[in-house]
């Protein structure tokens, strides 16, 4: 079913993960949600910095994932993977309503605010603010490291571009491999870079696949993408 938005399970160094249509990452046996740049911020940095204005409703969108997963899964604890908000300043510029949304997020349950390269220093909005941390055998930070084993970062917005019945799709998704997962970004307008990128390849062999996100959840091996890429 095209509606379908039932999460894809897979495992990393023995830990059960939910993959979650949404761009999020569900790890049930600690009831910790993880997602990664949200990118806050983004529209207002791009006009502050003479970019011109993009609609302002990306805030809002997030948020409204968020929300929608949290009511679903009701975590003890949500980890953001870095680039909550699109640099420092963002979060001075946050109106009112978004602010209040996001503090009612972060006081209800355990949150924990991994560094970024465009946030490095998140403040004022209460939580744990870390450069990583580790679960058991897995490390979360912000940037994958190529040796690292047991990895879940962000930063890199992976994407992948298709050819399905004549037309082009672009999805964000996750990149799954044996020893590392890479998370979409979870930010409305955030953009992302091609799974085939050559900045991939340290980090992911051919036996890799990507999860894609957006209405389900769906699998597909690299082998099996590199047919049908667009």
């Amino acid at each position: 079913m095209l509606n379908d938005t039932a999460p894809l399970t897979l495992s990393l160094c023995g830990l059960p993960f939910e993959a979650r249509a949404s761009g999020a990452l569900w790890l049930p046996t600690e009831r910790m949600l993880v997602i990664s740049d949200l990118h806050f911020g983004k529209a207002e940095r791009h006009a502050r910095q003479g970019g011109g204005f993009w609609p302002p409703y990306e805030n809002t969108e997030t948020l409204a994932r968020l929300d929608a997963e949290v009511d679903a899964l009701d975590p003890a604890c949500i980890v953001a993977l870095g680039d909550s908000f699109d640099d420092d300043a963002c979060a001075d510029q946050l109106d009112g309503k978004t602010r209040a949304r996001i503090d009612a997020l972060v006081a209800t349950r355990r949150w924990i605010w991994i560094t970024g390269n465009h946030d490095p220093a998140p403040s004022g909005f209460g939580g744990e603010v870390a450069d990583a941390i580790t679960l058991g055998p897995l490390t979360l930070r912000h940037i994958a490291e190529p040796q690292a084993q047991g990895e879940i970062s962000g930063h890199y917005h992976p994407k992948a571009n298709i050819r399905l019945r004549g037309r082009r799709i672009a999805r964000k998704c996750f990149f799954v491999s044996n020893s590392r997962i890479i998370m979409p970004a979870f930010g409305a307008f955030t953009g992302g870079l091609d799974v085939f990128d050559p900045t991939f390849a340290p980090l992911f062999d051919h036996e890799s696949s990507v999860i894609l996100t957006g209405t389900r959840a769906v699998r597909l091996p690299l082998k099996q993408l590199r047919r049908v890429v667009a």
